[in-house]
This record gives C-alpha cells, structure tokens and sequence, in this order.
C-alpha cells in the first residue's frame, strides 16, 4: 500500500493508495474519525474496510485530511475536510480515467463527511458508514438520499448510541428506491474492539451483492 502525497484545496495531502491492475475497476474512497480525537486513516475501521475493498478488486485509498499526519492545513470543522474528501476523490478518477462504480466509506466522522460526499458527486454509487454520529451531527441533508449502502452501529455504543443510529435509519428507509443493509452488532461498542472481523464480513458480503457478483474478483495487489 504505497504512500502517495497529492495536492488538496488547502495543501499537500497524504495517503495510502492501492491500484487495481483489472481495467475499468472500481473506487473506493475511506475516511477517517475525527482528528481532534486522534481520528487518522491507520484507524482500525478504516484500515479494515480497505482491505476489504482491496481484496474485492477495487481501486482504494485511505486519507489523512488536514492537518493529520503528513497532511498539510489545519482543522476547518469539516468544510475543508469535505473539499479534501471530494479532492481526494478527483485524484483517484484521475488516476483511474474508465473507473467502475465509485464507492465512499468513513468511520465516525468520516461518517459524516463521506456522506456529504455522497449528495455532492452523483457518480458515488454506494457507502458504507459506521457508527454515524447522528447524536452529535445533523445528517438532515440526506433528503433525499441518492444511494442505497450499508450502516454498521454498535449496540453498547456510548458514544454514538444506537437508538440515533436506528432513527436515522428508518428516515432513510422511507425514502423511494433507497435500502439501507443496516447492522447492529449487539455486544459491540464504539470502537469496534474484537469486532472488526464480523465488520470485515458484514461489508463484504454487502459490496459482493450490490455489485452482483457470485464471486470476488482476484487480489489485484502484486
């Protein structure tokens, strides 16, 4: 997973970065939590979700946005980050010019932002959120919703508690032409510890059926 530096709205900004050899694959875009509480793209749940996305074939990459890591900029409350995210996002399509379906995941408040994300570029085909912070951000923008995707919650989430998770899930789920594949890992809290196993599952399962695929595609890694 080589690192990459490319240049964002307010900055260098780096990333770790894998290609797909497979012509026309699809993209994967991860997020990070929030940096202020030591969110960065080596997160546990984001370096999960990309080897999922990697193992499937994709196009994938996980960004620090500013003021993270090696990344230039200084924390904007999630405007900037936003512009990084969608920058992030241009460098990749750049990169992959007869990309497949382009995908957005994020982590807590990578959550948050990859959803942003998603109402912005109508060429996101599919996310993946865990543990949305619905108690602590308004997600009121999804409406309507643009995509169908995957939200995986923690049941003894204190920091993010479920009941908000599921709120905003069913006001998603009323909504024409969208499902959300919502999962609940009862015994699980916020940070995913000894879970990432049954998240590794849960999202690849969800990307090989909304894909429609009967099997994944080969290791595109060398």
């Amino acid at each position: 997973m080589p690192e990459v530096m490319f240049q964002g709205p307010d900055g260098r900004l780096e990333a770790r970065y894998h290609h797909a050899k497979q012509p026309g694959a699809p993209v994967a875009l991860l997020l990070h939590p929030h940096p202020l509480h030591g969110g960065t793209m080596n997160n546990r749940v984001v370096y999960t979700l990309y080897g999922v996305f990697q193992r499937l074939g994709f196009s994938v990459m996980r960004v620090n946005l500013r003021g993270v890591g090696k990344s230039q900029g200084r924390y904007d409350g999630g405007v900037g980050e936003l512009a990084d995210a969608a920058g992030a996002l241009d460098w990749m399509q750049a990169v992959n010019p007869s990309s497949g379906p382009v995908w957005v995941a994020g982590y807590q408040w990578g959550a948050w932002i990859g959803m942003q994300l998603l109402m912005r570029r109508p060429e996101v085909g599919g996310f993946i959120s865990v543990a949305p912070p619905a108690n602590h951000f308004d997600f009121g923008f999804l409406a309507p919703c643009p995509q169908s995707g995957l939200i995986v919650q923690g049941g003894r989430d204190e920091i993010v508690p479920e009941p908000a998770v599921g709120k905003l899930v069913a006001k998603l789920n009323t909504q024409k032409g969208i499902r959300i594949d919502y999962r609940v890992f009862d015994d699980c809290d916020h940070f995913f510890v000894e879970h990432c196993d049954r998240l590794e599952e849960a999202a690849e399962e969800h990307l090989t059926l909304a894909l429609g695929r009967d099997d994944r595609l080969k290791l595109a890694a060398d």
